[in-house]
C-alpha cells in the first residue's frame, strides 16, 4: 500500500511517498523537502509535492507535525502555518491518515528500523528485545520519547521531556546555570542541549574566563565548533556533550530504560565527537546507580530521514488520525 509520508517542521516540510505492508514500512521514496516559508500551509505544499511527482498523491498519510499534537488547532513553533487536525482529510483530500508529534514519529522509526540504521556509542552493543528505550535528540530543542517494547508489540510514548530543569553537575555548569539566569527565571535543559544550546554554553564559558566572544550565528558557531581550530569552541563542545550525556542519564533513570538512543541532526554532527568528549562518563554517574547505567547500551541513529520513516510507521502501526 502507498502512502504519503510528511514531515513539518518549523524551517522545512519534507514528502516522499512510502510502501507499508502488514503494519510495516518496505520502503520510503525519494524526499522532496519544501521551504515553509514559500507555502501558505500544509495544502499548497502538498500541492506543490504533487505537482514535483507528477502524479496523483495517494489517499492515505503519515504525517508528523513539529507542535504538540493535543489541541484543536497545531500552531508552529518557529512558522505561521497553522494546523487543524478536523480538516486534515478533506483539505488534503484523504481516506485515513495518522497524526503524530514530530519526536514521537522518530520514536516509531526506532522500533522499526533495523540494526543498520543505528552506531554504537556506549554500553553494551547488545539491545534488549523487551523493556523500555529512551529516545533523545537535540535540535532546534530537545526532543524526548520513550518506546516501550512488549512481547512483539511496540508502544511510543511523547513527553515534553525537553523542558525539565537544568541540573549543573560542577562549578563550571554552576557558573553557566548562573549566566542563564540571568536571561531566565527557570533555565530547562533544552536551554543548553539545543542547536541554540551551543552558543549559550560559548557565551557563559567566555565570561567565566573574562573573553570576548565574536558574535555568530547559530549554524556558522556549529560549524566552527566542529572544525575544531578554536580553543574555547573545543571546550563548549565538549561541555555541550557532557551535559546531553548527564540529560540522556537523567531521563533514563527516570524512564527505568534499558537502552538509550540519540536522535536528530546535532547528534549525527557529534558522534565522533561523543566517544572522547566525556558523554559516556557523565551519562553513568548516577551514584549508587553507576553500574546500572554503564549496563545500558546507547545508539545513534544514522537513519536519513527519521522523521519521514516514523511518519510512515506511525501509519503503518495504526496510530489513528
Amino acid at each position: 500500500m502507498e502512502i504519503v509520508a510528511c514531515d513539518i517542521g518549523g524551517t522545512h516540510a519534507r514528502f516522499a511517498i512510502a510502501s507499508v505492508e502488514y503494519g510495516h514500512v518496505v520502503a520510503l521514496g525519494e524526499p522532496v523537502t519544501l521551504a515553509t516559508a514559500d507555502f501558505a500551509g500544509l495544502p499548497t505544499a502538498w500541492e506543490a509535492f504533487a505537482a514535483r511527482l507528477g502524479r496523483p498523491l495517494p489517499r492515505h498519510a503519515g504525517i508528523a507535525v513539529a507542535a504538540p499534537i493535543d489541541s484543536d488547532v497545531l500552531k508552529m513553533t518557529n512558522s505561521p502555518w497553522i494546523i487543524r487536525p478536523a480538516l486534515i482529510a478533506e483539505r488534503l483530500g484523504l481516506e485515513s491518515f495518522a497524526l503524530v508529534n514530530d519526536f514521537g514519529a522518530i520514536g516509531h522509526a526506532v522500533a522499526q528500523l533495523g540494526d543498520d540504521a543505528f552506531v554504537h556509542i556506549c554500553g553494551p552493543t547488545d539491545v534488549p528485545a523487551d523493556g523500555v528505550t529512551t529516545i533523545v535528540g537535540p535540535g532546534t530543542g530537545l526532543g524526548v520519547a520513550q518506546l516501550l517494547r512488549r512481547a512483539g508489540h511496540a508502544h511510543v510514548i511523547e513527553t515534553e521531556g525537553g523542558h525539565i530543569d537544568f541540573a549543573p553537575l560542577d562549578s563550571i555548569e554552576d557558573g553557566i546555570l548562573a549566566a542563564l539566569r540571568r536571561q531566565y527565571r527557570r533555565v530547562s535543559i533544552e536551554r543548553l542541549v539545543s542547536g541554540p544550546g551551543l552558543a549559550a554554553i560559548y557565551a557563559a564559558l567566555a565570561a567565566i574566563e573574562g573573553r570576548a566572544v565574536l558574535q555568530r550565528e547559530d549554524r556558522e558557531l556549529w560549524q566552527a565548533a566542529l572544525a575544531g581550530d578554536e580553543a574555547l569552541l573545543n571546550s563548549t563542545l565538549d561541555r555541550f556533550c557532557r551535559i546531553l550525556g548527564a540529560v540522556a542519564g537523567d531521563l533514563a533513570l527516570a524512564h527505568g530504560a534499558n537502552a538509550v538512543v540519540l536522535a536528530g541532526g546535532i547528534g549525527l554532527r557529534l558522534a565522533d565527537r561523543l566517544a572522547t568528549s566525556g558523554f559516556a562518563e557523565r551519562f553513568a554517574a548516577k551514584g549508587r546507580y553507576e553500574a546500572r547505567m554503564a549496563a545500558l547500551p546507547v545508539r545513534l541513529i544514522t537513519h536519513p530521514q527519521p522523521g519521514l520513516f516514523g511518519a510512515a510507521a506511525a501509519f503503518a502501526n495504526g496510530v489513528s488520525g
